[in-house]
């Protein structure tokens, strides 16, 4: 990873310094306050400068000597500490640049000024007659680091012979000076460039450490030791939890239906009993049964004892969403509805504490199942029994009916009766056509026996008189007599109307049976596939698996935070 390099950027503001005061009659304002680009050294005659006679001049030597004793001199005759601060006061009033503190803070130091802060430096500068932003300043600093570093150089050239002056001596004429050795500007801007970049590599260096410093403080304040409070728990102070697996099927009692019909597709799969086991799932699920355990093995005084660290230990006085809450933590059942299973883990402090449990609450499941169907059994049975018995008391109704007829006509049948009526008229037809054939031989004689036709013919009268009086009882009413007819009639219509009963008293029973077998089919029983064993060693709490799962939950939370933040932040700076 490469990192460009960043420079430091300085205070660059254009800074609004004082105007030069005006020269005064003798013209020597200017020359006492500020730079007049010959550094230190004064071209006036003697009577042009102020105060007592002018010192003669003396000719520099190498070094700064002559100038520290200058710059030291006024040192000593500073003011008062008000007028100090005051005269800081304003100098940090003017605006100045780092650049330029610094600058004169370097002055000061080569002057032989010990300053106390950069804005003192050019309060001392100052008063020493120095003006620490002049070119002149800087160029005689370079000159006296030029002359420290070698003193093979070259002699200088006439050109840059200059006149100096020292307190109390005369205008001399000077020795020659050695040139200021001033280095080009490529090498200056080379070293400048390569000191910079070293500067910003070791600021890098230095934020990346302090960087990884507070992100290795966060991690450990943050996940670590979260993670080994939680490792110390997991392995010093929780209790052991013992789990008891059971595992039942919900059936039906039934056969399988034909194939034919689309219940018998999903007959004997898990999707013909999925709603009941669903049903039982949260029946065992339900506060229902956590009161019912409660009440039979004590499940809220188990988890009320001591043996439980406290937090996992029921309060004394817990109410029943509490210990509703536990009981969902510590009873887990799961439905396969790819193979119709119910899987139930039940755990405890006590292995057989836990089995008990589990027995218990599969009887619970068990009755639970019974009464599923117990109501829809029930119903079709009732709705059967009731058709039955109001057919049967219809063909009770009809057969009373039929009997009442019959002991009011006297007749058992009219299929006999009738047949009895026509087979008399049969007879009597034939011995009256007999009779007749026989008075009809009598009357063919040409002298017939008149003695002998009387009997024939009344005979023949009688036997007439009786056929009709067969025949009227068939189709008439006389005497109070009810025709055959009108008996027959009637006799059928109770005949129909019970045999109508029968058919659907028959119906009605088969009805019945049908729904006894439906109910049959309808029931569904529990069949427990693994039994519930107390085992000998606790499966819960898993010290390892926890502390691990706790730890990268910590950094997940830790890692989405940082990056919120980091993205927030780069928001507002944006």
């Amino acid at each position: 990873m490469t990192t460009n390099p960043k420079a430091a950027r300085y205070h660059t503001r254009r800074v609004e310094r004082p105007a030069l005061p005006e020269a005064g009659g003798d013209g020597t304002g200017i020359f006492d306050t500020h730079e007049d680009g010959f550094g230190n050294l004064d071209f006036r005659r003697d009577a042009d400068r102020p105060g007592p006679a002018a010192a003669p001049v003396a000719e520099t030597t190498e070094g700064a000597e002559p100038a520290r004793a200058t710059a030291q001199a006024p040192a000593a005759e500073a003011g008062t500490p008000e007028q100090v601060e005051a005269a800081l006061a304003a100098i940090a009033a003017e605006g100045l640049t780092s650049r330029q503190l610094r600058r004169a803070l370097l002055i000061a130091e080569k002057h032989g000024i010990r300053p106390v802060s950069e804005f003192d430096a050019v309060r001392q500068l100052r008063e020493a007659g120095i003006d620490p932003f002049s070119r002149a300043s800087l160029l005689r600093i370079v000159s006296s680091n030029s002359a420290d570093a070698g003193a093979d150089a070259p002699p200088p050239p006439r050109a840059s012979r200059e006149l100096t002056r020292l307190p109390g001596d005369q205008v001399q004429l000077p020795k020659k000076v050695k040139p200021i050795a001033v280095p080009s500007t490529e090498q200056r801007a080379e070293v400048n460039q390569a000191a910079e970049i070293l500067r910003m590599q070791k600021d890098i260096a230095r934020r990346r450490r302090r960087r990884l410093a507070l992100l290795g403080a966060r991690l450990f304040a943050f996940v670590m030791l979260p993670t080994f409070l939680a490792g110390w728990y997991f392995y010093m102070i929780a209790t052991p939890i013992y789990s008891v697996r059971s595992e039942f099927v919900i059936q039906q009692a039934g056969p399988a239906s034909s194939g034919g019909s689309l219940g018998g597709l999903f007959s004997g799969t898990a999707f013909a009993t999925s709603q009941d086991s669903i049903a039982v799932q949260g029946y065992l699920q339900s506060r229902e049964a956590m009161a019912r355990l409660d009440a039979d093995l004590g499940f809220r005084r188990h988890f009320q004892d001591e043996r439980f660290d406290p937090l996992q230990r029921l309060d004394p006085d817990a109410s029943l969403e509490a210990a509703y809450k536990v009981y969902k933590k510590f009873l887990k059942i799961s439905f396969d509805t790819t193979e119709g299973v119910i899987r139930m883990d039940v755990m405890a402090a006590d292995p057989q504490v836990a089995a008990d449990w589990s027995r218990q609450l599969i009887s619970y499941a068990e009755g639970q199942v019974d009464h599923l169907t117990q109501r829809l059994r029930e119903d079709q049975m009732r709705d059967a029994q009731a058709g039955y018995d109001a057919a049967q008391e219809a063909l009770l109704a009809s057969q009373r009916r039929l009997i009442e007829l019959q002991e009011k006509f006297k007749i058992l049948s009219t299929d006999s009766e009738v047949g009895l009526i026509v087979g008399q008229i049969s007879g009597l037809e034939s011995q009256l056509t007999q009779e007749r054939l026989s008075l009809a031989q009598m009357e063919a004689n040409p002298n017939p026996n008149q003695a002998r036709m009387e009997p024939v013919k009344r005979r023949i009268a009688t036997l007439e008189g009786e056929v009709a009086a067969l025949r009227a009882r068939l189709t008439e009413n006389s005497g109070g007599v009810t025709s055959l007819a009108e008996v027959q009639g009637e006799l059928l219509v109770a005949q129909a109307d019970m045999q109508t009963r029968q058919m659907l008293l028959a119906q009605a029973l088969q009805s019945m049976e049908t729904a006894r077998i439906e109910a049959n089919r309808q029931v569904r029983y529990l069949s427990l596939s693994v039994s519930p064993i107390p085992p000998d060693e606790p499966s819960y709490p898993r010290a390892f698996e926890n502390t691990l799962v706790t730890m990268l939950i910590l950094l997940g939370i830790y890692l989405m935070v940082s990056m919120t933040a980091a993205i927030l932040r780069e928001q507002v700076s944006s």
